[in-house]
């Protein structure tokens, strides 16, 4: 649906402005990919000319970013809750830290367009953005993993400082291996002409799965 809007006058209706794209943005990315996601089309959806969003956001790459600041926000909500469901602290470590891969890979899995801006983060998203638009992200995001680190220290508390490493690993491989879950339809063609091929097609789950569980036993301590 498009929205048309009358000049905005007051704090109150700008701000109503900023919502309006950023909730038109989110919709767009129920229905495509990051890289699908144009300045021009957002600008019509919304009901605005382009210099009109630009005074708003300076790029399509800053609504994005204050995008997957508040998906992460929400993950790291609901992810508190899955864990404390899912995990016994009184668990041997190798048992809580196969649960913990388990959580995250399912949990990740299931958020699709969060998984698609992790992995557009560093190569798209911080580029084409102010100093000061990127600095105000990273302090967010310094605030995000701060959260997850003290999620993944209460379940695992032998990881100590690799928690850290770890939380900021665990999204970018979320990030990397979405790109190889969801082939565009030229490749899943390719797939389907030469099952062979279909070897390159990773299912997102499993994959992030093995990966966080390997990182795991890489970063906790010999017994």
């Amino acid at each position: 649906m498009i929205v048309t809007f009358q000049r905005a006058r007051t704090e109150e209706q700008r701000e109503m402005r900023r919502r309006a794209i950023l909730d038109t943005a989110s919709a767009m990315l129920d229905e495509m990919p990051v890289a699908a996601v144009t300045l021009n089309e957002l600008s019509r959806r919304v009901g605005l000319a382009k210099p009109n969003v630009l005074r708003y956001f300076e790029s399509r790459e800053a609504v994005l970013l204050e995008l997957l600041d508040h998906f992460l926000q929400e993950w790291l909500k609901e992810l508190a809750g899955e864990l404390a469901a899912g995990i016994d602290e009184d668990l041997p470590m190798a048992e809580r830290a196969a649960a913990v891969a388990e959580i995250l890979s399912r949990s990740l899995s299931g958020r699709v367009v969060l998984c698609d801006l992790f992995g557009a983060q560093g190569s798209v998203l911080e580029h084409n953005v102010s100093v000061e638009v990127v600095a105000r992200y990273k302090r967010a995001s310094l605030d995000r993993l701060t959260t997850m680190t003290a999620l993944i220290q209460k379940y695992l508390p032998e990881l100590g400082e690799n928690a850290t490493l770890f939380s900021l690993h665990t999204m970018v491989m979320a990030g990397a291996l979405s790109a190889y879950s969801t082939p565009p339809p030229s490749l899943q063609a390719a797939y389907q002409a030469e099952p062979d091929l279909a070897r390159f097609h990773l299912e997102l789950k499993d994959s992030l799965k093995l990966a966080l569980t390997t990182t795991l036993l890489g970063a906790l301590p010999r017994s």
